[in-house]
């Protein structure tokens, strides 16, 4: 067994290695591009993938592929997300001088990394692969992507149009590169040899990421806590939630995992979670679901992102045909209460608490356990309560009024960058807090030349202020 191993390695050793030398020769001419010819070789990256009938095509090969998620969500990603991912970044400076200082006299100077690593999911192949590549392009980079194994034809076929694209417009095509027949030798050369990693993917890729020797970028684990308190639009929160809940079969590490409900008005909110397609779990459908939805305490991956009937009836339970999503009452949080963690499925844990306050240490329990750093949401009218939350928890992202899933990761009616890649921070594990970008996939020189007046230190009074008095006796 050893022997294999060690075979395997070496075979993916130098797949990689000649892989990585032809991203690296194209590297060196896409270097050369100027602002526009850039701009111009990104814009015919999406529109292979994202023009009519071929989005088409992708969502429905996506579909049949994996088995995870819908059509409606599959399309949306490769048709709209790429379209605002494109639209985001396309007016960027991402070629020589990026910024210019003129308070600290500094000039910033953009450079590409290199050849960017880039690891893909299998609940969003179809977008992924062609967001990280246009930002590794705009910062002109080559890129090779590392797809799950079971989305590896979906990762080829768009790989494919895009490198046609960049082919017709006069640059080289292993601008960007994927690998076709994924493994972990493959994905760990890949980390390996490459100049950074971008690693969208469950905690053990992210993990393999951090410690494969080369810079990474990784994500944190999701596991969305939403809060609707007493001033909000009772109507507007529950449609929203059931968007945010059954995009894609809750795909999206930002569905929400959880809602908190602030108790003057969790009975009248809970009708209308019903109303908008909600199944409220039976007190015996608890078990059982549980039962199907975590093997030996770990999601199952063949019972997570499923419309809600088929996970019930591997589960034994009776579910209506209309309901598209299901509320499950909890009361606790850890690891004997499975609901409190991240679903992957179209389930929302359902607490009630008192007040903002104790929403507040409820998120922070709840994300304790799982998904700490990552995103919550709130629906609020009031600015008090609201920046209660931001204040109180320990979280990069929160949305407020909208639906979690396609706002957290940039939306056209939200400033968030546009992205699948959604840093933690320290809280996560993560390096950055931010929705990763171009920016994140380039060097920075710093020019720095003489002020035109020079600062003078301030005397120690000014300096220090009554620090001096209280330290006197020290």
């Amino acid at each position: 067994m050893a022997i294999q191993t060690s075979i395997a390695n070496t075979d993916a050793a130098r797949e990689i290695a000649k892989m990585m030398e032809r991203a690296r020769a194209a590297q060196a001419v896409l270097e050369t591009y100027s602002q526009d010819q850039v701009d111009e070789l990104i814009r015919a990256m999406v529109w292979s993938v994202a023009q009519p009938g071929i989005a088409e095509e992708i969502a429905t090969h996506t579909l049949e592929e994996t088995q995870l998620g819908n059509y409606d969500g599959k399309y949306a990603k490769i048709s709209i997300k790429t379209r605002a991912a494109l639209m985001d970044i396309i007016g960027d400076k991402s070629v020589g001088i990026i910024e210019v200082d003129t308070e600290r006299n500094i000039i910033k100077i953009a450079k590409p990394v290199g050849v960017i690593g880039a690891l893909s999911p299998s609940t969003n192949p179809e977008a992924t692969p062609v967001i990280k590549s246009i930002n590794a392009v705009k910062g002109r980079n080559a890129i090779i992507v590392c797809p799950h194994p079971r989305a590896k034809l979906t990762n080829k076929k768009i790989i494919d149009l895009m490198r046609a694209a960049i082919v017709k417009m006069g640059a080289p095509a292993d601008i960007v590169q994927g690998i076709v027949t994924p493994s972990l030798e493959t994905t760990d050369e890949v980390m390996k040899q490459c100049d950074l990693i971008i690693a969208t993917g469950g905690p053990a890729m992210v993990k393999a990421a951090y410690s494969s020797g080369t810079p990474a970028y990784g994500v944190g684990a999701g596991n969305a806590v939403i809060t609707v308190d007493e001033t909000a639009d009772l109507d507007e929160a529950a449609e929203k939630i059931r968007i945010s809940k059954t995009l894609d079969l809750a795909a999206s590490c930002s569905a929400d995992n959880a809602v908190i409900v602030v108790e003057a008005v969790y009975d009248e909110f809970l009708e209308k979670l019903i109303a908008q397609g909600g199944y409220l779990a039976k007190p015996g459908d608890y078990a059982k679901i549980a039962k199907v939805l975590w093997k030996d305490g770990a999601l199952n991956t063949q019972a997570v992102v499923l419309e809600p009937q088929v996970l019930c009836d591997m589960a034994g339970v009776d579910i209506p045909a209309d309901r598209t999503f299901i509320i499950m009452p909890e009361t606790g949080v850890g690891q004997d209460h499975p609901y409190s963690g991240e679903k992957l499925s179209v389930i929302m844990a359902f607490y009630k608490v008192k007040d903002i306050d104790e929403a507040i240490a409820l998120t922070n329990k709840i994300q304790e356990y799982q998904g700490k750093g990552h995103s919550c949401g709130i629906y609020s009218y009031s600015d008090d309560n609201i920046m209660k939350l931001a204040f109180g928890t320990k979280t990069s992202r929160i949305m407020v009024n909208q639906a979690q899933a396609p706002s957290n990761s940039g939306n056209l009616h939200n400033g968030m960058r546009q992205t699948f890649s959604l840093g933690c921070g320290t809280w996560g594990g993560n390096s950055t807090d931010e929705n990763l970008y171009w920016r994140h996939m380039i060097n920075v020189t710093w020019v720095s030349k003489n002020l035109d007046i020079p600062k003078v230190l301030p005397n120690d009074k000014d300096l220090f202020g009554g620090v001096i008095g209280k330290l006197a006796e020290i």
